[in-house]
């Protein structure tokens, strides 16, 4: 028997499809917005705050000015340095188990994540990720210079041809209509998950629709 994919690529978004954070963003965020006076989410309304840019979620879910989210921006950050990056998240199952067949199928792999790329890079050395990988692409630390999501594909992209691999036909795997977003701003095809936060319209878009790491390996991996 012989696997093949039909992809030559596979780029990872990581909050909601990877890892779930989901303790630690809310034990952070809840720090930040007492702070500057703005009420805590629930663990319900996270999905409002996992997935896209935090300076532009600040903005966007609590009012702040550009000027003031920069601010709230690096309080959270600090609190997640001072915390450990990886504190509190987990693997989804089955997840590290299908990047080490994709691997040993000959595909290349890259994280293509909005989160900041120093944060992205503790994730993967804490989980063991990196052998799986031949990028590790996320957000510049500012989230404004290297932000959105297309641009962090095309990154991504960029990245992977630059260390040899074949980005003829990529596929993003995501678990928020910013995944969607984005890959179609770079032509590339996005395979959604229902495992993260996000609300069920945002699937809309995306070339297929997961529910669990099982369905997800039949997309990627085919046996003959």
């Amino acid at each position: 028997m012989t696997v093949r994919s039909p992809w030559t690529c596979i780029l990872w978004d990581v909050d909601g499809t990877v890892v779930d954070a989901s303790d630690g963003i809310l034990r952070r965020l809840t720090i930040a917005l007492e702070h500057f006076g703005k009420p805590a989410p629930t663990r319900e309304e996270l999905v409002h705050w996992i997935g896209p840019p935090m300076f532009e979620s600040f903005q966007k879910n609590v009012g702040m000015t550009p000027e003031e989210s920069s601010e709230a921006v690096s309080y959270y950050r600090a609190i997640g340095k001072a915390d450990g990056y990886t504190t509190g998240a987990k693997l989804y199952p089955g997840i590290a188990d299908l990047m080490a067949e994709l691997a040993s199928a000959g595909l290349s792999q890259a994280t293509a994540s909005s989160k900041p790329e120093n944060q992205v890079a503790a994730l993967v050395e804490y989980f063991d990720l990196s052998p799986y990988l031949q990028a590790v692409v996320g957000a510049t630390a500012d989230e404004k210079t290297l932000a959105s999501k297309s641009d962090i594909v095309a990154e991504a992209l960029r990245r992977l041809r630059a260390a040899g691999a074949d980005t003829s036909r990529p596929v993003l795997i995501g678990d928020r209509h910013h995944d969607v977003d984005g890959g179609a701003a770079q032509g590339v095809p996005v395979i959604f998950v229902r495992w993260g936060f996000s609300w069920p319209h945002e699937s809309e878009g995306a070339t297929a629709v997961v529910d669990d790491v099982d369905e997800l390996r039949a997309l990627l991996l085919i046996e003959e």
